[in-house]
């Protein structure tokens, strides 16, 4: 089951806004996707919350967006920024990344981003959103939520 970001958003805003906030901290964040032999690629990435959805666009031609137009599954995760502080902890997405051909909602998308052009355009379904933090340096914290169902937490010592 798959979901987009605004069905997050309605489900968990608490989480949403968490998550949103974490990827607004730093412009610059990790992609992780398929290459043809099936291993992992790594790569920088900025992403955008526009109109209920979660975009990543990409540089035209780029070995990311060849690998997700491929085999669309991804994992992003937040860029943790400087030192240990990790401000409103780690934060990860993994779902699909589905390319976007349609001229008039990639033209929406320019008119908000002013992206350089060319590029790709990918809207993401969602198959899981994950959340780990220290609760008072005691606990660590895992939030998970998947389409469909509430948030798990786990807390461990």
């Amino acid at each position: 089951m798959t979901a987009n970001w605004a069905s997050l958003t309605a489900a968990e805003p608490e989480l949403a806004a968490t998550v949103e906030t974490r990827f607004g901290a730093y412009t610059h964040h990790t992609l992780a996707t398929l290459r043809k032999d099936g291993s992992p690629r790594t790569t920088g990435l900025e992403v955008r919350f526009l109109d209920g959805e979660l975009w990543l666009g990409m540089m035209p031609g780029s070995l990311k967006a060849l690998d997700l137009r491929r085999d669309p599954r991804f994992a992003l995760q937040a860029n943790p920024g400087e030192g240990t502080g990790m401000g409103g902890g780690d934060v990860r997405i993994s779902g699909r990344a589905i390319e976007v051909e349609d001229g008039e909602r990639k033209a929406r998308y320019v008119k908000e981003v002013e992206p350089p052009q060319p590029f790709h355009l990918f809207r993401t379904e969602l198959t899981e959103v994950v959340r780990t933090y220290v609760e008072d340096d005691a606990y660590l914290v895992v939030q998970v939520w998947k389409p469909g169902e509430p948030v798990r937490t786990l807390k461990r010592t």
